[in-house]
């Protein structure tokens, strides 16, 4: 396993052990430097403490009886956090990070209940499941995970979409002919299917997300050319490791 004290300051990969195309370092290097800055509802430092705990939260004692549980209800206790951030977005960051296939509407529903706001919840969805995807890709390679950067001042922007409307998932969305000037570009090179959609409340997400997923992935054009293949893996080697991965993380989507 990675030590999480041995943390490289840099995404220069020139010593992997395998090569790593320099668009895929580039994106990663964009998604770090997000995660420090002002977000639309979290600032710099809220965003960090976030990070902290996506990384804290697979040693929380709590969490891992709780995952253990035949039900996450099943028991009760308190989980070891990393940073000072409220209790209630300390237990959203580790569900979401330990038992996400176990996430249901009364999670989410209990997330407002305790303070969140819904757009809120879904840049804490962001932050996590960028670490995630960066952590996993340096614990895949066998290298040290990167230092979280140092949190940029500022405060959020406080932009909600106009035309967010309810209906499509537990949280408003936007859709494409929904959007407005504010949110315009969000889904260039998108398809804007639901996956898109997921983080439109907060729109910055999905261009940031998805700049980092078309790297490590395929962009949505590239996706569908099945006559050519852009990656050392062909469409089809890809697409079985995704389906063999979402069958061990129990993803339905």
């Amino acid at each position: 396993m990675p030590a999480e004290t041995a943390m490289v300051e840099t995404f220069d990969y020139r010593h992997s052990p395998l090569p790593v195309r320099a668009g895929l370092a580039a994106s990663q290097r964009r998604a770090w430097a997000r995660l420090g800055e002002p977000g639309e509802w979290w600032t710099g430092a809220v965003r960090i403490a976030i990070a902290e705990e996506t990384r804290a939260a697979p040693d929380c004692a709590f969490c891992i009886e709780r995952k253990a549980a035949l039900s996450p209800y099943a028991v009760s206790g308190t989980h070891t956090a990393a940073t000072g951030l409220p209790e209630i977005l300390v237990d959203v960051i580790h569900r979401i990070r330990t038992d996400a296939e176990r996430l249901t509407r009364r999670f989410y529903e209990d997330a407002l209940a305790g303070g969140l706001s819904d757009a809120e919840y879904v840049e804490t969805v962001a932050v996590v499941a960028t670490v995630v995807a960066v952590d996993t890709f340096c614990d895949a390679m066998g290298l040290p995970r990167h230092a979280l950067p140092a949190p940029a001042p500022g405060e959020p922007r406080r932009r909600r979409p106009a035309g967010a409307k309810e209906g499509l998932a537990w949280m408003p969305t936007v859709a494409p002919e929904d959007m407005t000037g504010a949110e315009a570009g969000m889904y260039d090179g998108l398809a804007a299917v639901n996956i898109h959609r997921a983080l439109s409340l907060v729109p910055a997400e999905v261009v940031g997300f998805f700049d980092l997923d078309a790297e490590h992935y395929l962009p949505d054009a590239q996706l569908r050319d099945f006559g050519t293949e852009y990656r050392a893996l062909t469409h089809a080697q890809i697409e079985f490791l995704a389906a063999r991965v979402s069958a061990i993380n129990q993803c339905v989507y």
